[in-house]
Order: structure tokens, then C-alpha cells, then sequence
């Protein structure tokens, strides 16, 4: 789909498309998931080529970052879902010539929604040119990428309360599936790496992208103070995300160290039970022999005693394991 925005003294409106190209000048043209067709009426339009999906999807800087036709080609990785279960990775082109940004994606951030409704209410945002579009797209980005560690470090506080909690002095057991708790950490882990590969995306984006300083950014807003701004914002990012990531570590390390406390109190109970049998077996092995002279066999408390001997010879070793402190 190929949508086009003209600047409307103070706004970003539609622009109507022409078979021959467009009726006003352009500001954005926004390919989405677009055609062969649209395509090609883009780059006969401003003379540049559109990268194709697989060509956006390298990982070469070179094939990321690089300069073309007297255009700036940008990619970046945007995500999408960060307020589902399945938050997952979207790559981004943006394409800057002259005052025209093309921004060529296969996907819907939500960041772009949410710029563009800022941009069609007058005097909201400065968006008179591509560079213009091109820096609101890229802070609008890092405002979602903010809100999403702000969310991902409040879910990580709950997931610490929940594994260092106060414990209850009595036997009960832990009252939280650990193994919940582990796949909650993994999917955790994952939304931080994904939004530091972003952040990261997004610094590149904006070290590469040199402002021409035609005209404010935004409302008091030089372009390469906005430009710097917006780098600054995506380091301070990537460090609370890496201080994320370390605690994610430690919760996860921790609650893998209960789970195998709780396994090897598991054992410990076998243990402690097969001891405790032991010597009753050994009692009930000799009085099951068939002696020929065995005075128990023709007493009348013989078996009772049996069985007091039974219990006397497994209480005896429990209590004096439990009053050492060993059990």
C-alpha cells in the first residue's frame, strides 16, 4: 500500500496519487508492504531503487547504511507487538532525498500511528520536510522502546518479589511454579534483547544521517541537536537495558539454584527414607532365617518384639541424625 503526505502550512495531510506521480509535492511516502507496481512508480518519481525485502533484511552496515542515486538509504529494526505475548522484530527502510522521506516497511509499529496522528494535528510537530519526518519517525521510536523497558523492568521487579520473597518457616513447599517463573524470565530476556537491537539500530540510524540545518526539527528544535538528542536518549537506553538484562541473569541463575535445592531436598527424603528401612530390614532378613534353634520362635511375645525391634532400630538413627542437625 503506498500512501503519500504533503505538508499543509502547520500539518501532514494525504496527498491524492496521480497515474503520472503525485499532485503536490511529497514530504513522506510510506510503502507499506507495497507492490511491484507502487515500486516502480516511486522510483521513476524521485529516481532512486527500492530495496527489495531480502536486501533489507542483511546485516552488513554497508548494506544498511549507505548513500545512493543522491539519496540516504537507512534501515533499522523496529518491533511490533510489545503489548502482546509475541512482541517480534520488523525491518525499517528509511529513504531520504532531497525534502522526500520514502520509508519502505513490511510491518506496523506503532510508533508510526502515533506520529502521524501528531502530525495531522496542526502545530503539533515540525514536519514541513522529509528530514523533518524522517527525526519525529526516529524519536517516536525511542519513546516506544522507553515505554517498553519501563514495562519489561516493572514485570522483572514482580518476577524478583516473587523469587526472593519471605519464606514461611513451616515444610511447605514453594507455593509459585518455578518453571513458570523460568519461562517468564526467557520471554523477558528475549523482549530486552530485541529492544537493545533496536536501540542500537537506532544510534547507528542517526550517527550516519548528517542534518542539512534547513529549518527547525521541532518546536525550538535545532536538527542536529535533535539528532543528538536522540542518540543520547538511545545510549542511555541500551544501558538500562543491559542493567536489565544482568538482573534477568541473576533471577535466572537464582531461581535454577531453587529448583535444584528443591530437587536435591527431594533426594535428601529419598535418602533419609531408604535409611531409615534399612534396619528394620536387616531385623525382619535375620528373624525370616529358619534356624533350627531359635528361642523368639517359641516365645509368646517373640513377634511383638519383632516389631518394637523394628521400630526401636529406625527411630533411633532418625532421632540422633535430627538432634546432630543433619536432617
Amino acid at each position: 500500500m503506498l500512501t503519500a503526505y504533503s505538508h499543509d502550512a502547520t500539518s501532514l495531510v494525504q496527498s491524492p496519487l496521480a497515474p503520472d506521480g503525485l499532485v503536490t509535492g511529497p514530504v513522506w511516502i510510506d510503502l507499506l508492504r507495497s507492490t511491484a507496481q507502487e515500486n516502480a512508480q516511486v522510483e521513476a518519481l524521485l529516481g532512486i531503487r527500492i530495496p527489495t525485502q531480502a536486501e533489507m533484511e542483511e546485516i552488513e552496515l554497508s548494506s544498511r547504511l549507505y548513500r545512493e542515486d543522491g539519496a540516504a538509504f537507512m534501515t533499522m529494526v523496529g518491533l511490533v507487538g510489545l503489548d502482546t505475548d509475541e512482541p517480534a522484530k520488523t525491518i525499517i527502510t528509511f529513504i531520504l532525498k532531497g525534502a522526500t522521506l520514502v520509508t519502505v516497511r513490511y510491518a506496523e509499529p506503532q510508533p508510526f500511528q502515533a506520529y502521524l496522528v501528531r502530525a495531522q494535528r496542526p502545530g503539533s510537530v515540525a514536519c514541513s520536510s522529509g528530514e523533518q519526518v524522517l527525526l519525529g519517525l526516529a524519536e517516536a521510536m525511542g519513546d516506544r522502546l522507553a515505554d517498553a523497558l519501563e514495562v519489561v523492568g516493572n514485570q522483572i521487579d514482580h518476577i524478583s518479589r516473587a523469587v526472593f520473597r519471605k519464606k514461611s518457616t513451616t515444610a511447605k513447599v514453594f507455593q509459585h511454579d518455578l518453571r513458570a517463573i523460568v519461562e517468564q524470565i526467557g520471554i523477558k530476556a528475549e523482549v530486552l534483547t530485541m529492544v537493545q537491537e533496536s536501540l542500537v539500530s537506532v544510534s547507528r540510524m542517526m550517527s550516519f544521517h548528517a542534518p542539512s540545518g534547513a529549518g527547525p526539527a521541532g518546536p525550538g528544535r535545532d536538527p542536529r541537536e535533535f539528532v543528538e538528542v536522540i542518540q543520547r536518549d538511545a545510549v542511555a537506553l541500551g544501558e538500562h537495558a543491559r542493567t536489565l538484562s544482568a538482573k534477568i541473569d541473576f533471577l535466572l541463575n537464582a531461581t535454577l539454584g531453587l529448583i535444584n535445592l528443591e530437587q536435591n531436598q527431594i533426594i535428601k527424603i529419598f535418602s533419609v527414607v531408604a535409611f531409615v528401612f534399612l534396619p528394620p530390614t536387616l531385623v525382619a532378613s535375620i528373624y525370616g532365617m529358619n534356624f533350627e534353634v531359635m528361642p523368639e520362635l517359641s516365645w509368646p511375645f517373640g513377634y511383638p518384639m519383632a516389631l518394637g525391634l523394628m521400630v526401636l532400630s529406625a527411630a533411633a538413627p532418625y532421632l540422633y541424625f535430627r538432634n546432630r542437625g543433619w536432617l
